[in-house]
């Protein structure tokens, strides 16, 4: 059936709004060029926005830089805020952005590993308000959070998941309470795959896998620009992964013996240790990224433990491409940021020998702020939605 008129106006707003997000500030005639509507229609639909306080004259362009057509409309990116949140087992990061993205406050807080699960919920939640409150007096409009664990595909819930705080989960409760805003929660690898793909490494590549490689490991699964969460929400649980060279098998509750044994932070700093390579902790780094920039940097027997590493990477990546071919895998996190295209090329080497399926291995550009930033491109997908969706 054709759209009626109000959802046709409510569409070619939404495209408007899209366009003054990613290429603004822009003209009437650069938007009627990039949308393919009539002159007409787009006069309608800036003036529409212009009423609404959604977007607004921010310069002019031009050699005379004067007349209507000159007008530059931008988004009125202060109407309203959104928020990012990175939680971790041991730590929460929070970044206030406006509607552009454009970070305007920021801050980190550890949280313990003895810390009440009441305590810590509070400390979160208080630390997202202070943040909030420091970045503006406008409304928080949307909330991104990114979690390790499983969503529950179908209640959109961070599942209840062994070896993982129980703080975690009624954060999300207490935020969707508590705030007025809309709080929606993602797996931290999913979202660090979103930013890698609008904003990083894969914006020339709708399918990819993304490794996350920091304290743990975990994948991300991209075809044909649509993330794929599986059945239950476990798509990209690499860790589960059963792989030679460890010591056992995982278990339904623990993924050690999987391919987390030999790519996790912990079994990595082993490595370098008897390598000669020192990994000392550096906050809330993992401390494998630390010794891979030591052996970078010619510290110990850095060949022989970048080699080993690579090696491992390889059977994780092997195992995904046999599955998946997706011609391209991206090193992420802290990790695969630090090893950067040295340690990319010694996986891609190994890869191309185990396996006849051409795949590219590059390293993220965004390190450890990927979930961050996931998260707030997907607050700004949730504000777009609620302000732009087609009227019935």
């Amino acid at each position: 059936m054709p759209a009626s008129p109000s959802t046709a106006r409510a569409i070619n707003d939404r495209l408007a709004l899209r366009l003054l997000q990613q290429d603004g500030p822009l003209t009437a005639t650069q938007l009627k060029s990039l949308t393919g509507l009539s002159r007409p229609t787009v006069a309608d639909l800036v003036e529409r926005l212009q009423d609404a306080g959604l977007i607004r004259v921010v310069g002019e362009t031009g050699a005379e830089r004067r007349g209507p057509n000159a007008r530059l409309y931008g988004i009125v990116a202060d109407r309203a805020h959104l928020a990012g949140l990175d939680v971790r087992t041991d730590s929460v990061a929070v970044v206030v952005a406006d509607l552009l993205g454009v970070t305007l406050a920021e801050d980190t807080l550890p949280i313990g590993s003895d810390t009440p699960v009441d305590d810590a919920v509070e400390q979160a939640a208080a630390l997202l308000e202070r943040t909030a409150r420091s970045a503006g007096t406008a409304p928080l409009h949307s909330v991104g959070i990114g979690a390790p664990g499983l969503i529950d595909p179908v209640t959109g819930e961070l599942r209840d998941t062994s070896g993982l705080p129980a703080w975690h989960r009624r954060l999300v409760r207490a935020l969707q309470q508590r705030l007025p805003a809309t709080v929606l929660v993602e797996n931290e690898t999913n979202l660090a795959a979103v930013a890698e793909h609008r904003i990083g490494a894969a914006r020339d590549h709708d399918t990819f896998v993304l490794l996350w490689l920091g304290h743990g490991v975990g994948a991300a699964v991209m075809l044909d620009g649509t993330l794929r969460r599986g059945a239950s929400g476990g798509a990209g649980e690499i860790g589960f992964l059963p792989v030679p060279g460890t010591t056992g098998i995982p278990s339904a509750a623990n993924c050690d013996g999987g391919f987390h044994s030999l790519v996790g932070s912990a079994s990595v700093c082993e490595l370098a240790a008897a390598h000669g390579i020192n990994a000392p902790a550096a906050g809330q780094e993992p401390g494998a990224a630390v010794a891979i920039r030591a052996a970078l940097a010619g510290e110990g027997d850095a060949e022989a433990f970048l080699d080993t590493f690579a090696d491992r990477l390889a059977l994780g990546a092997a195992a995904v491409a046999s599955v998946l071919d997706p011609g391209y895998v991206l090193l992420a996190g802290e990790v695969g940021h630090a090893g950067g295209d040295a340690l990319a090329a010694r996986v891609e080497e190994r890869l191309t020998m185990m396996s006849p399926l051409r795949t590219e291995v590059r390293p993220g550009l965004l390190g450890g702020t990927a979930v961050l930033r996931g998260a707030v491109l997907a607050a700004r997908e949730a504000a777009q939605d609620a302000l732009f969706a087609p009227a019935g």
